[in-house]
């Protein structure tokens, strides 16, 4: 009785982590859009590291008050099935980044540049179109900029994203 109750609860943990499984690509890649410095607009890569985590790679560029920004980071995710189709995730991460400012005479930071770090969390929602490969998300990001251009260096970053499934 013991085997049949074990390879019973085998069988049904197996169901369970395949269907919620069956709409997470090994490979999405796409552009995001938020709002941290301005308009914020990134290339958004992921890879699936194991069934339940994955990495994501990003490389974007925001302008705001005469400011331009350029940033690479990276953000290590863990996510869940809410129901088909439908995924919540969180984590955490960093990366670095320049900025140049124009002259700008109302600007502290006025005809300057540098290099920055970011700390981020991440959190959102991201829907699979059933049948198509296209992924949809909204997320919110804290973030910590060290060396930042802005007076305050945290902020919050919310964007939407959709990314190609492969």
């Amino acid at each position: 009785m013991k085997k049949i109750s074990f390879c019973l609860f085998m069988v049904i943990g197996l169901v369970f982590s395949a269907q919620a499984q069956e709409n997470i690509s090994e490979n999405t890649i796409g552009v995001r859009f938020g709002n941290h410095y301005g308009l914020e607009v990134e290339i958004t890569y992921q890879r699936m590291l194991s069934p339940k985590n994955r990495l994501e790679l990003n490389t974007g560029w925001s302008s705001s008050n005469h400011t331009e920004a350029f940033k690479l980071f990276g953000i290590y995710q863990w996510y869940w099935n809410i129901e088909k189709g439908l995924y919540w995730y969180t984590g955490g991460g960093g990366g670095f980044g320049t900025w140049n400012t124009d002259n700008d005479y109302d600007n502290p930071y006025a005809n300057d540049n540098g290099f920055f770090m970011v700390a981020t969390g991440d959190i959102g929602v991201e829907y699979h179109i059933k049948g198509v490969p296209i992924q949809l998300s909204l997320d919110g990001r804290p973030e910590y900029v060290f060396n930042s251009f802005e007076k305050d260096n945290f902020g919050f970053n919310a964007g939407v994203a959709i990314r190609y499934k492969f």
